[in-house]
């Protein structure tokens, strides 16, 4: 992972908006004011997204971050970017602010309730 393709993003963000970044999992979290908006894995930009922006992202050719768990792929809510965007910060832009209004909503959401079933004696 280089440190010049984060300087890259951070430059694509300069319209949007301070990003930080931080080492996770062999790539690193993208954060913008405290919310995690993004992954880079692979030298790849995936965005947050849930079920009011992911539409978006599909009508763009957009691909999910996908890893193999157990031998089973796993799809998470973050998706690539338009080729378009990694080359301009205005076409970067309105991708990072659905990311950012993904996080807001996930972040504002209720607290799923955790069960209350306990387990039974045996």
């Amino acid at each position: 992972m280089s440190d010049d393709f984060i300087a890259h993003l951070r430059d694509l963000a300069a319209d949007f908006g301070a990003l930080s970044a931080r080492r996770m999992f062999g790539g690193y979290g993208l954060y913008h004011d405290g919310l995690m908006i993004g992954l880079v894995a692979d030298e790849t930009l995936y965005l947050k997204t849930d079920e009011i922006s992911r539409p978006r992202f599909l009508a763009a050719g957009c691909e999910p971050f996908v890893y193999d768990r157990q031998c089973k792929p796993i799809e998470m809510s973050y998706w690539t970017v338009p080729e378009s965007a990694m080359d301009s910060p205005q076409d970067m832009r309105p991708w990072l602010r659905l990311a950012f209004e993904a996080a807001l909503r996930k972040a504002n959401a209720p607290a799923k309730k955790k069960s209350s079933r306990r387990p039974r004696p045996l």
